[in-house]
């Protein structure tokens, strides 16, 4: 089995050109300001540790200049936000020193996955709740989790996607059935039409990965569940019977991460450098692809969404976070620049509310934010960890000013960082006015 590592040096550098497509369903954008590039190599901004919130100034690090041609969307006049940040749990690894592989906040649980085995804390003091998938290690190493339909789904390195229900007494996970389902390869397991060849002299139907399942994404709003593999194929499953509808060749090479928006296009990213975008037109039973997205210089390492969908962000080994946005004036999208700050590899990204959050083989984690004139400023770098941030999760607490933010590292360590953002006074002050 081939892996493509997204940690090695050899990471692609053919400069490849920007690429444009259309939405039937544009909604409608503020135009976004650019500025040249004008980064130059520093050394990281230390984190804000301190538990009073203070008014501080924060101008977003630049860090080795990455894809030249790429302006960049950094503040480069500092904006002023009470901003503060602490570091209030950790779980440090166990012996094994297993990666931690995914984390995923659902209610108040945190979900961290971590070889073949799924822990899951109250997300509150991280308190152990239920560990499972923990007696077989045959299963493979846990690269995904998602929920659905009052389910939870895991992508292994197996090929397989097991789905999990929670009991509502005992908050144990039970098994309820693998993908693709029994039922699923019966109906299609005779007819030698269903069966792709996958290695040389190898065939498996077509409803089945070849190879470990990276990646899943969910979408509510049409009841699907998308997966993409190291296999280079991105799979549509329907949550209500758990059938694989769809198996789409997606790429050249590993298929390493997958977003989808509210509307309901799809977006993979891959370590053959590209960003493939696939929309499913009205009246059609398939999906397409609607457009190749070439810019990033290396593999693509994670994808993350804003809440309307209107804007992607994109990591890679090239270090840059690339921002992709609808444009209101050409009813397309292109990407309008660049986030750098890190100097190594971005590996994760998440999106909550109006802020970014990215993860990298540097061993910090950046939290991002947009600002009213479209350029985004860096609020602060969680410093802290000795090895590479591989996932990020993170939710809004009740007071909305406040958000808490989860890292796992490649050494297995947890940390839950207390993250509170709000203008200062004087700018409450003109509001009230």
């Amino acid at each position: 089995m081939r892996v493509r590592s997204w940690l090695a040096s050899t990471c692609a550098t053919n400069s490849t050109p920007e690429s444009t497509f259309s939405f039937s369903n544009n909604q409608s954008q503020p135009p976004k300001r650019l500025a040249s590039d004008t980064s130059s190599s520093s050394n990281s901004t230390p984190s804000t540790t301190s538990t009073a919130t203070s008014s501080v100034s924060l101008q977003s690090n630049l860090s080795l200049q990455t894809l030249p041609s790429v302006p960049s969307l950094q503040k480069i006049t500092p904006e002023t936000l009470n901003v503060s940040s602490l570091c209030v749990n950790s779980l440090k690894p166990q012996q094994n020193h297993l990666p931690i592989t995914c984390l995923v906040v659902q209610d108040n649980l945190l979900y961290a996955a971590s070889s073949h085995e799924i822990n899951v804390y109250d997300r509150t003091n991280l308190s152990l709740v239920d560990s499972f998938n923990d007696k077989d290690s045959s299963l493979g190493s846990v690269k995904s989790v998602s929920f659905c339909d009052g389910k939870i789904f895991t992508a292994h390195q197996d090929c397989k996607i097991r789905a999990w229900k929670i009991s509502s007494t005992t908050k144990h996970h039970k098994l309820v059935t693998v993908l693709p389902t029994l039922n699923d390869r019966l109906r299609r397991f005779v007819l030698p039409k269903n069966y792709v060849n996958v290695r040389r002299h190898k065939k498996v139907l077509w409803i089945k990965h070849a190879d470990a399942v990276t990646g899943l994404a969910v979408n509510d709003n049409n009841g699907l569940i998308y997966s993409v593999s190291w296999d280079k194929s991105l799979k549509i499953w329907r949550a209500s019977d758990l059938q694989c509808l769809e198996s789409i060749k997606a790429h050249e090479d590993a298929v390493n991460a997958v977003a989808v928006s509210v509307d309901g296009m799809v977006y993979t990213g891959s370590a053959d450098c590209r960003i493939r975008v696939w929309g499913k037109p009205l009246n059609e039973k398939r999906h397409v692809l609607v457009a190749t997205l070439e810019k990033h210089k290396s593999a693509v390492n994670a994808l993350a969404l804003n809440d309307d969908g209107s804007v992607l962000f994109s990591g890679a080994c090239d270090r840059s976070i690339l921002v992709w946005e609808r444009e209101d004036s050409a009813n397309h999208m292109v990407v309008t620049g660049a986030l750098r700050g890190h100097n190594k590899a971005i590996l994760t990204l998440i999106n909550v509310s109006d802020l970014l959050l990215s993860g990298s083989a540097d061993r910090t984690v950046r939290i991002w934010k947009e600002g009213h004139d479209g350029k985004y400023i860096c609020l602060s770098v969680l410093d802290g960890h000795r090895k590479p941030v591989k996932t990020l999760a993170a939710v809004r607490e009740n007071d909305n000013d406040v958000v808490s933010v989860f890292s796992g590292t490649l050494d297995g360590e947890i940390k839950k960082w207390q993250l509170s953002v709000s203008p200062c006074s004087q700018d409450i002050a003109k509001m009230n006015l």
